[in-house]
């Protein structure tokens, strides 16, 4: 019948599923046989004195000195291709059938004959006859194999630019039999573009793409009903679909994740064998399954551990004892794990329980370093330099309690402060926070010295984890001595603020990354009932609500967009603590201004604060090709302001533009604004610049 099976095997970049084996140094023509079993045969047949000696191509080249053509390299990368592209073990192989003739032109493997000037000489590298259906994939392969494109551009002489076009000759064949063209004929030959340059030209013939005929998957039986129909569904391949390699590992890809997802942790596919008809032009495709037997969930097993238990990994799991077997959930609890931020190594892995149909999850961990003593330095127009410096145990109380200590020295701010956190409390996610801190701060707007206590729960997005909804909810107590200017004459006083609050926030986020984002929209909204003791207690509610959106215009521009409003309802400006209003104007605010200095002023032209504000920010996200691509500039306008009413009346706008440097780090991007007021207020200033990670907004 004429058939050849193969034996392909998983784990490679692809599956090379060959037609006919070429002997290397052997070019193939259209009278020449298309099988080694043929060149056999001619190797016994006995010889014909009357038959013409076969022309070499190359009589009449000026045979190259040996130490110039010699490149080992090309020898070393042909040897590496071969291996990346494939592990074939041949069944069998036999001749094409009797009048099965390749579709071929003549063509000379060498119609360009070199001449001295072009001993030395750069190529370009081209394709003739490639199938419409030839996709990306074929491209960025022979991209990254091919010989010709690793030394594109570089000087070689004749000699060498041939025996790398030979490479690459075997190269593309097995290209074209991951897409299932198995008759594929493929020449090279040498033009000159009258540039002193050779052009290599690859003329494809393809010939047709064979199909899938019998697809077994034997051993998938023995899974439980109806799981077998379900994965040879999920599967999908069928009768008279291509002979794809790509297609064939993506639905083993589909069939393997399919049994992992419910409830076979030790399923198995073997090697694929794939046995070729060139006769029928049809492959039958053979992927022996072992199930394994179908599981639910048992006990979360560990050694002993100071970092955590295993009823607190439990906690953090997604599923519970009894539940269908899941990979992903295991992998879920894996990662959750990591982002604890207490591992070093850790494995998560399924293994047979004492109880009949369950497994238990081994989890191995190695501690990671638990203490960290870090830094910052940031510089802000209108805040002035600002350093940090902080102490961390990250499991001081375990399981995952960590206590910080921090000190800030900064041109208008110095505080010391003790926070307390809990990952995880009670349920996974949830966190638990608490604070404590002393902090003098002089700025035109207020001068406070304060000590306060905070607590409060919260679900927040993590850079691991970044959720649709996130919430907190906390108290705040404080205790506050303010200098505030009054009145026309600018009146000084010094007063005492007694201040319970109840903040919270809730954040839908429907972006595509916490610190990056590219597309979607963010909305938040916070709210916070304080009562304040000064001459008499009395309440009043502030409010904010936020929203950004990210529009991308292609694959290196995004219009992002962001506008705030902000109330307090309840009580007079001046009955308010002065660090208690509403502010505008920064970085992360109307850039161009000052920290806090937009709005009304005093007698001294200091800000006062205000009761309701609104801002507005519209900025063009340009990646650049500078740095790898890593570069982006971003020009931005801003606008906003306050009011002393506790509604706004969106009158006097202030205005600022400028252009921003991002540097897009593996950890976010690191972003530098320079902006200018459009329309200044009396003592703003010309230029500010900006500092930090993240966007802006």
């Amino acid at each position: 019948m004429g058939q050849t099976a193969y034996r392909c095997r998983r784990g490679m970049l692809v599956i090379l599923l060959m037609g006919s084996l070429i002997r290397p140094g052997y070019a193939q023509t259209a009278d020449q046989p298309a099988s080694d079993s043929q060149d056999i045969e001619d190797f016994d047949a006995p010889l014909d004195p009357d038959q013409p000696l076969t022309e070499f191509p190359d009589f009449g080249v000026e045979w190259p000195d040996l130490n110039d053509a010699t490149d080992p390299v090309i020898e070393e990368s042909e040897a590496e291709a071969a291996s990346d592209l494939a592990s074939e073990d041949v069944i069998e192989d036999q001749p094409l059938p009797a009048g099965e003739e390749l579709l071929t032109e003549n063509l000379s493997l060498n119609e360009y004959q070199p001449t001295d000037a072009l001993a030395e000489t750069a190529y370009r590298i081209s394709f003739e006859g490639l199938p419409e259906t030839i996709g990306d994939a074929f491209n960025t392969r022979f991209q990254i194999l091919s010989v010709l494109e690793q030394y594109r551009g570089e000087d070689a002489n004749f000699a060498q630019i041939r025996r790398r076009a030979q490479s690459d000759t075997d190269l593309v064949e097995r290209l074209l039999r991951i897409e299932g063209y198995y008759d594929a004929v493929v020449q090279t030959r040498f033009e000159t573009d009258g540039e002193e340059r050779v052009s290599v030209v690859i003329n494809v013939q393809a010939g047709p793409q064979y199909e899938l005929d019998a697809i077994a998957l034997p051993g998938l039986e023995t899974a439980i009903a109806p799981d077998p129909q379900k994965f040879r569904d999920i599967f999908g391949l069928q009768s008279g679909a291509i002979v794809n390699s790509d297609r064939i590992m993506d639905a083993i890809g589909r069939l393997d994740v399919a049994m992992a997802e419910n409830g076979y942790p030790f399923a198995e596919t073997s090697e694929p064998e794939l046995e070729i008809d060139h006769a029928e032009r049809l492959g039958d495709l053979d992927v022996p399954v072992t199930p394994g037997g179908r599981f639910n969930f048992g006990s979360i097993v560990m050694a002993q551990t100071d970092l955590f238990d295993a009823d607190h990994v439990q906690m953090i799991a997604r599923f519970a004892p009894g539940d269908l077997y899941q990979a992903s959930d295991v992998e879920d609890l894996r990662r959750a794990l990591i982002a604890t931020g207490l591992v070093s190594t850790i494995s998560v892995d399924p293994v047979v329980a004492k109880d009949p149909g369950a497994v238990d999850i081994a989890v191995n961990v190695a501690p990671a370093p638990l203490r960290t003593i870090a830094g910052e330095l940031g510089y802000g127009t209108g805040e002035g330099v600002r350093s940090a410096v902080s102490w961390e145990h990250r499991n001081f109380f375990p399981p995952e309690g960590l206590i910080r200590a921090t000190a800030v020295l900064a041109t208008q701010e110095q505080s010391g402060s003790i926070a307390y956190r809990r990952n995880n409390y009670r349920r996974r996610d949830n966190v638990l926070n608490g604070r404590t801190a002393l902090s003098v701060v002089d700025r035109p707007a207020f001068k406070a010295q304060t000590f306060s206590v905070a607590a409060n729960i919260e679900r927040q997005s993590n850079l691991i984890y970044q959720k649709r909804w996130s919430w907190s909810l906390g108290v705040e107590l404080l205790a506050s001595r303010e200098t505030d200017v009054t009145g026309p004459a600018a009146t000084t006083a010094r007063e005492t603020f007694f201040i319970g609050s109840l903040p919270g926030s809730v954040t839908f986020d429907a972006s595509d990354d916490l610190l990056d984002p590219t597309r979607g929209f963010r909305l938040t909204g916070r709210i916070a009932p304080e009562a304040s003791l000064q001459d008499g207690s009395f309440f009043y509610v502030r409010g904010q609500l936020d929203g950004s959106a990210y529009f991308p215009v292609s694959d290196k521009i995004v219009l992002a967009g962001r506008a705030r409003f902000g109330t307090i309802a309840g009580a007079g400006n001046n009955r308010i603590a002065p660090s208690r209003r509403l502010y505008s104007g920064g970085g992360g605010s109307v850039r161009g201004y000052g920290y806090q200095s937009i709005g009304p002023r005093d007698a001294n032209n200091d800000p006062l604060g205000g009761r309701s504000l609104v801002e507005f920010s519209l900025e063009a996200r340009v990646k650049t090709g500078f740095l790898g691509g890593n570069l982006g500039i971003v020009p931005f306008v801003d606008a906003g302001n306050v009011y002393t009413s506790s509604t706004p009346d969106f009158s006097g706008l202030r205005y600022g533009a400028g252009l921003g440097v991002r540097y897009y780090s593996d950890f976010g991007p690191i972003r530098i604004d320079v902006g200018t007021p459009i329309n200044p207020q009396p003592g703003d200033t010309r230029i500010a610049v900006y500092v930090s990670l993240g966007q802006a907004f």
